[in-house]
C-alpha cells in the first residue's frame, strides 16, 4: 500500500511538472510572437521617423541583437543562482514585456521632436544613438527572458535542454513573422498589433503565476492595469502621428506603408513613411517635369508617368494627350490624391497600380515619353529607377522620337564634390543609351535623354507650340542660362563609375553625403566595432567563434536579401516580414536535425560551414547571371536553407562546450553578437562600397575561417 500511494504521488508529481512546462512553453512562443511584431513595427516606426533608407533598418537590427545579447549575458549572472530561478518572477518579467512595446512606439513617436528640430534631417550617430536608447528597455528584459526561461525550466527539472527552448522560441518568431505578413500587416495599425500580441502575452504571463497566486490581488491588479495600457495605445494612435504644424487630415498603413494627409492652412501635402510625396501647391515642380520633356516633342500621344507631381494632370492636360499611363505601387496613394484634389483625372489618364520597372518588362508598348517623378535616389527602392538596367529597360520602351526624364537634387552657385559625382554617374549610366543627354541646372537638376538633339531654350519652344505657362515663361530666363548649362556640363567626370542594380553607386554617394551633411565619418564607428569584436572573438572559444560568424552571416545573408529584394521588387515593407520569418523558420527544423546528429560535432560544424560557403555563392552566381529575372521564391528558399544551416550548428556546438547553463548563455550571446556585427558590417561597410556581389563573397571568407578555426583549436 506505501509502494502504491508513493507510486501515484510519482506520477501526480510528473503530470505537475509537465503542466508547468506547458505554460512555460506557451509564454516562451508567446513572447517570441509578440518580439517579431514588435521588431518589424519598430523598424517601421523609425523608417516614417527619420524617412530612413535601408541603412536605418541595419542599423535598428544592429542594435536590437546588441542590446538583446546584453540582455542575455546579463542572465549569465543569474545562472549562478539558478537554482533560485523563480516561475513567479518569470511571470512578472513576461508581463511587463507585455505591455512596453506599447510605450516603446509611443516615446519613438514622441522624443523624435523632442530631441531634434522638427523636420530636420538626422545624422548617422544621432540616429543610433536614438535608435538605441529607445529599444533598451524593451531589448534588455527580451535579452534576459529566455534564458531565465530556461533556467526555471532547469530548477524544476535539471538537465532541460537548451537546445529545446531554443527551438520552442524559434517557433514563436515563426508563428509572429507570419502573423504579422499575412495578417496584422493588412488589417491592422501599429497599436492594433500590439494590443493582439500583447493580450496573448499576457494571458500566457498570467497562467504562469502558481495557482494560489494567480487569483491575488496584486495579479489580477497589475492584469487589468496592463489591459488599459494595452487599450490606451489603440484609442490614442491617431492622436501620435498629430504633426506640430496643422492637421492630421487623414491616416492609414497600408501594406506599402504609412499614409498621412498633412493640411496647413489651404495646402495638403501627402506623405508615405514620412516622406512627403505630394503637395497641392507645387507649380515649379510639376511644370519642370511636365514640360522640359514635352518641349522637345513635336506631336506627342502616349506617354507614361512613374510617380507624379502635385498638378501635374493640369499641365499635361495641355497637351492633348490620347493616353496617360500613370504608375503608382500603392492604390491608397492614388485614391488620396484624387480625394483631396492632389491631381485631377484628365482625358485618357490610365492609372495602374503596379512597379515601374515590373510594368515595363511585362509591356510591350512604346511610348513618346516616360517621366520619372521620383525623389533622390537615396533608397535602393528609388535607386532602382536610376540604374544601367532601367535605362536600357526604357530606352527599349520608347518611340524612335522618344523622351525619357528624370531629375535629382539641384544646386545654387555651387556644386559639391558628392553632389557632382552622383551627376557624374548618371550622366555617365544614362549616355550608354542614349545620343543626347541634356542637363538644366535649377531647384532641381534635370535629364532629358533622346537620341536627337535637344533644344535649351524650353521657353521659346513652348512658344511655337502654343504652350502656356506661369513659372517657366517668366522665370526660366532669368534662373536658367546657357552659361549655367555649359558650366554644369564642364564639371561632368567621365571616369566616375556607372550606377548598377547590383554595385549601386549613387547610394554610395548617399551614405557618403549623410556624413558629409553632418561633418562626421563611418570610419570611427567602424574601427570602433572592428576593435571590440576583435577584443570579444579573442576570449572565446572555437564553438563560440563558429556560432559568432554564424549569426554573422544569417544576418549578413538577411540584409543581403532586403537590399536585393529591394533592388528587384521595389516594396520592402511588404515583404520584409516574410523575409525575417523566411530567415528565422528553417532555425526550428535544423536544430531538431543537430539535436538528432550521431555524427562528431566538430566534424559536422565544418561540414555545414562548407554548406554555407556554397549558398553563399549560389546567391552570388543567380545574382550575377539572373538579375531581376529572378522570381522571389529563390530568395526564401535561400533565406530558409541559410537559416536552417544555423540552426543545426546550434546544438552541434553547444554539445562541443557542453550544456550547462554558462555555457548555453554564452552560445545565445555569441550567436546574437555575431549577428549584430554580419547586420552592421554588411550595411555599413560592404554594400556601399564593394556591393551586393563582393559582400555575399566576403561573408562566405568569414565561413571559410571558421572552418580553419574549428580544423586547428579543439576548444
Amino acid at each position: 500500500m506505501p509502494g502504491k500511494i508513493a507510486a501515484w504521488r510519482f506520477l501526480l508529481t510528473r503530470f505537475s511538472i509537465l503542466k508547468n512546462d506547458r505554460t512555460i512553453i506557451f509564454l516562451v512562443i508567446a513572447t517570441g510572437i509578440s518580439s517579431v511584431v514588435t521588431q518589424l513595427l519598430t523598424i517601421r516606426e523609425f523608417l516614417s521617423l527619420f524617412a530612413g533608407n535601408e541603412f536605418v533598418i541595419a542599423l535598428i537590427l544592429f542594435n536590437w541583437l546588441v542590446i538583446g545579447g546584453i540582455g542575455t549575458m546579463l542572465a549569465h549572472f543569474a545562472s549562478g543562482s539558478m537554482r533560485k530561478a523563480s516561475q513567479t518572477s518569470l511571470a512578472w518579467l513576461s508581463m511587463l514585456l507585455s505591455f512596453l512595446p506599447v510605450l516603446q512606439i509611443f516615446a519613438i513617436r514622441i522624443l523624435r521632436d523632442v530631441l531634434f528640430v522638427h523636420g530636420s534631417s538626422v545624422g548617422f550617430y544621432s540616429v543610433f544613438a536614438y535608435t538605441f536608447c529607445m529599444i533598451i528597455p524593451y531589448g534588455l528584459l527580451l535579452g534576459f527572458v529566455l534564458p531565465y526561461a530556461l533556467f526555471v525550466m532547469r530548477s524544476k527539472k535539471s538537465g532541460y535542454s537548451g537546445t529545446r527552448i531554443y527551438m520552442i522560441d524559434n517557433i514563436g518568431d515563426v508563428f509572429g513573422g507570419l502573423i504579422f505578413s499575412f495578417v496584422l500587416v493588412y488589417l491592422c495599425t501599429p497599436m492594433q498589433s500590439l494590443f493582439v500580441t500583447g493580450i496573448f502575452l499576457l494571458t500566457a504571463s498570467f497562467f504562469v503565476f502558481p495557482k494560489q497566486r494567480r487569483y491575488g490581488a496584486p495579479v489580477i491588479l497589475c492584469t487589468g492595469f496592463i489591459f488599459i495600457i494595452l487599450l490606451a495605445g489603440i484609442i490614442l494612435e491617431t492622436e501620435s502621428l498629430a504633426p506640430l504644424e496643422g492637421e492630421l487630415a487623414y491616416y492609414k498603413e497600408t501594406p506599402y506603408g504609412r499614409i498621412e494627409v498633412h493640411k496647413n492652412r489651404e495646402q495638403f501635402t501627402l506623405f508615405e513613411d514620412g516622406k512627403p510625396l505630394f503637395s497641392s501647391q507645387n507649380l515649379v515642380s510639376s511644370e519642370e517635369s511636365v514640360h522640359y520633356p514635352m518641349s522637345q516633342l513635336d506631336n506627342p500621344k502616349n506617354i507614361l508617368l512613374i510617380s507624379a507631381e502635385g498638378g501635374i494632370m493640369n499641365e499635361l492636360n495641355k497637351y492633348n494627350l490620347d493616353r496617360i499611363d500613370y504608375l503608382e505601387i500603392d492604390p491608397l496613394v492614388t485614391e488620396i490624391e484624387f480625394r483631396f484634389g492632389l491631381i485631377n483625372k484628365i482625358p485618357g489618364l490610365n492609372v495602374i497600380h503596379k512597379d515601374g520597372r515590373a510594368f515595363l518588362k511585362e509591356t510591350e508598348f512604346k511610348y513618346d515619353a516616360i517621366l520619372v517623378n521620383l525623389p533622390e535616389p537615396e533608397t535602393f527602392q528609388v535607386n532602382r529607377f536610376f540604374t544601367e538596367s532601367f535605362f536600357a529597360l526604357a530606352d527599349s520602351h520608347l518611340n524612335p522620337e522618344g523622351i525619357l526624364s528624370f531629375s535629382i537634387k539641384g544646386f545654387d552657385n555651387y556644386l559639391t564634390e558628392i553632389q557632382r559625382k552622383k551627376i557624374s554617374s548618371l550622366y555617365n549610366t544614362v549616355t550608354k543609351y542614349f545620343n543626347h543627354v541634356l542637363l538644366i541646372p535649377g531647384q532641381q537638376t534635370c535629364f532629358l535623354c533622346t537620341d536627337f538633339p535637344l533644344q535649351a531654350d524650353i521657353p521659346a519652344a513652348l512658344a511655337s507650340k502654343g504652350i502656356t505657362t506661369r513659372y517657366i515663361s517668366r522665370f526660366y530666363a532669368g534662373n536658367i542660362t546657357a552659361e549655367r548649362i555649359e558650366y554644369l556640363k564642364e564639371l561632368i567626370d567621365r571616369t566616375v563609375k556607372i550606377n548598377t542594380d547590383l554595385n549601386p553607386y549613387m547610394m554610395r554617394m548617399a551614405y557618403k553625403d549623410w556624413f558629409y551633411k553632418f561633418s562626421s565619418s563611418p570610419k570611427g564607428f567602424i574601427t570602433a566595432l572592428l576593435i571590440l569584436s576583435a577584443i570579444y572573438l579573442f576570449f572565446i572559444s572555437a564553438p563560440e567563434f563558429t556560432l559568432f560568424t554564424t549569426g554573422c552571416i544569417i544576418m549578413g545573408s538577411e540584409i543581403l536579401v532586403i537590399f536585393a529584394f529591394q533592388i528587384f521588387y521595389g516594396y520592402i515593407y511588404l515583404q520584409i516580414g516574410l523575409i525575417v520569418t523566411t530567415f528565422l523558420a528553417g532555425l526550428l527544423p535544423g536544430a531538431w536535425l543537430g539535436h538528432k546528429c550521431k555524427i562528431s560535432s566538430r566534424k559536422m560544424l565544418i561540414l555545414t560551414d562548407a554548406g554555407l560557403v556554397l549558398l553563399s555563392g549560389i546567391l552570388i552566381l543567380v545574382l550575377w547571371w539572373a538579375g531581376d529575372r529572378i522570381h522571389m521564391t529563390f530568395f526564401f528558399a535561400f533565406g530558409f536553407l541559410v537559416s536552417m544551416i544555423c540552426g543545426f550548428q546550434f546544438p552541434l556546438a553547444l554539445s562541443l562546450k557542453g550544456s550547462t547553463s554558462p555555457a548555453v548563455v554564452k552560445a545565445f550571446s555569441a550567436d546574437l553578437i555575431g549577428a549584430a556585427f554580419g547586420s552592421l558590417i554588411t550595411s555599413a561597410l560592404l554594400i556601399p562600397y564593394y556591393g551586393i556581389l563582393w559582400s555575399a563573397a566576403s561573408l562566405a571568407g568569414l565561413k571559410i575561417l571558421s572552418m580553419a578555426v574549428l580544423a586547428r583549436r579543439k576548444s
